[in-house]
């Protein structure tokens, strides 16, 4: 027997859950809206709800992206840490993981890394010291399964560029040989070069890459002519010519039938341009929705997107009883730099692209690449003020100063406008003098008490005469005196040589005069003998 009240309590229960069932229904995560339907902070694809497998090659070479690994690499060398992976010339590889050594201080790889925690680093030649242009790293792998004779492949990596100076432009080639025991080549021979240089390799396809403290996505087909086994990778064969060595990185290495690729989201041209655009097949059976960081775009159901922000793209495929999801496209509009350093002259304009410019410091300017890109132009300006100068200088008398394009030969008090090595205007004031000397040019040994010695005069300014020595016309040595007091009026000659009288006639001397600014002098000239 059922009581009043339990109908009660039968009829209450009823009426709530017909009021929240219908809401519940609603609160379900619907996932191509761009809405959090279910308020727990995911919206569509973030959300479990609206899983789905992605559409993904699966990589040929095993341990594709060198996130396997045995030990942690301590120093440079180390690829034998990662797994599978061998090192396929003598010249070794480098083994980069953020578990340990994680590279050159002087060679920063670029982050993030493409995928995951671990890369390689390759040169293509060594220089400095013990050069050797042949020094090329390759980095080799058996494949999971052969590339059949016939088949196309294609092979999607990730090349990573460090400073400019060490990452010069590459043509990184992929080669292919039909037996595994090929691995290594090159005997040990760290002069070997490229694997062609030996028997079992061949050349399957290379791409030219180039950039600078960035990662670099590049693919390229390969059609086998046989079964390929044994792949490695690296610089093409030609000795490269550089004064740094050049160094390389390399990540995700995909590699897979050309097939597998077909729903992989595609640019249609620079990603500055105006046609710029992501594309992927049309398929008739397939329904496309785009979804920008996860969130649907709605109406985006076309196969093909323009982006209006950058982020990371992607395209929910639905089927008839399936749906896949392609790999994200990361969308960023490239921006290139440049700095230019140079001087302005104080009260003089500097002209850059028609614009004057009045003073020292940095300004920027934005131009545009001819793909449509921004690159901003740091223009750095070391001003140079006007510069005074007070130059003293003294000259012996017949000598002459040079100061800038002019040339002074007698004493001056004046100011003198030049014009620096970088352009600019600098002030010299220039105050000349005479060394206060006087060297006679004849004398009269005679006896009558005047004029009786060949004496060197000066006054203040001289402070030493280090040497004298006078010679005949034949260059014979008739009087020298080396230094050897510091009274000045010490040192004269009588017209002597030795104990004998010299005939009248003309003589040269050359002296060493040490004068008020430290410097020693060489004088010459010629003297005559009166009797």
């Amino acid at each position: 027997m059922i009581r009043t009240t339990d109908y009660s309590s039968i009829v209450i229960l009823a009426i709530l859950l017909c009021f929240f069932l219908p809401d519940q229904q609603q609160q379900a995560e619907i996932c191509d809206n761009g809405i959090d339907d279910d308020n727990n902070g995911l919206v569509d694809l973030q959300d479990s709800a609206c899983d789905c497998p992605v559409a993904e090659p699966i990589s040929l070479i095993p341990n594709a992206s060198f996130e396997e690994n045995d030990c942690c690499p301590q120093e440079r060398s180390s690829l034998h840490c990662s797994k599978t992976w061998i090192q396929a010339s003598a010249a070794t590889t480098d083994y980069l993981h953020t578990c340990g050594w994680i590279g050159w201080d002087n060679l920063p790889v670029p982050l993030p890394l493409p995928d995951g925690a671990a890369c390689i680093g390759f040169r293509n030649g060594r220089f400095g010291q013990q050069p050797n242009p042949n020094w090329k790293e390759y980095t080799g792998a058996c494949l999971k399964s052969p590339l059949r004779a016939g088949n196309t492949y294609k092979l999607r990596f990730h090349i990573g560029f460090t400073n400019p100076e060490n990452s010069p432009p590459i043509n990184v080639v992929f080669y292919g040989s039909p037996d595994c025991k090929n691995l290594p080549f090159g005997d040990g021979d760290d002069r070997f070069g490229c694997p062609t240089n030996g028997e079992g390799w061949k050349k399957l396809s290379s791409t030219y890459a180039s950039g600078a403290h960035s990662w670099q996505e590049r693919e390229f087909d390969v059609t086998p002519s046989e079964d390929i086994y044994a792949i490695a990778i690296g610089p093409d064969c030609l000795p490269a010519l550089a004064t740094a060595n050049p160094y390389y990185f390399l990540d995700n290495l995909i590699l897979a039938d050309v097939k597998e690729f077909e729903f992989v989201i595609s640019p249609t041209a620079n990603p500055c341009s105006r046609d710029f655009a992501l594309s992927l097949p049309e398929r008739d059976s397939l329904a496309y929705q785009w979804y920008l960081n996860g969130a649907a775009i709605v109406g985006a159901t076309k196969t093909t997107h323009k982006p209006t922000i950058e982020g990371a793209y992607q395209v929910l495929l639905k089927g008839p009883n399936s749906c896949k999801l392609t790999r994200a496209f990361i969308h960023s509009i490239p921006v290139s730099t440049a700095t230019i350093r140079d001087h302005i002259c104080e009260g003089t304009p500097y002209v850059y692209r028609g614009r004057q410019i009045e003073r020292g410091g940095v300004h920027y300017d934005t131009l545009q690449t001819s793909d449509g890109c921004d690159s901003i132009i740091t223009l750095d300006l070391r001003e140079i003020r006007d510069t005074v100068y007070l130059k003293q200088a003294k000259i012996f008398d017949g000598q002459e100063i040079s100061v800038g394009d002019f040339t002074f030969n007698q004493p001056t008090d004046e100011d003198v406008l030049l014009t620096s090595s970088l352009g600019c205007d600098s002030l010299i004031r220039l105050k000349l003098s005479l060394y206060q000397v006087y060297i006679p040019t004849a004398f009269s040994p005679n006896g009558d008490g005047l004029n009786e010695t060949f004496e060197i005069y000066g006054r203040d300014d001289l402070k030493r005469i280090h040497s004298l020595t006078i010679f005949d016309r034949w260059g014979g040595v008739l009087f020298q005196m080396n230094d050897q007091s510091q009274d000045v009026s010490s040192v004269s000659w009588n017209g002597r040589d030795k104990n004998s009288e010299l005939r009248f006639g003309t003589y040269i001397y050359i002296a060493h005069l040490e004068m008020d600014d430290g410097i020693i002098h060489p004088r010459s000239g010629s003297v005559t003998i009166l009797r």
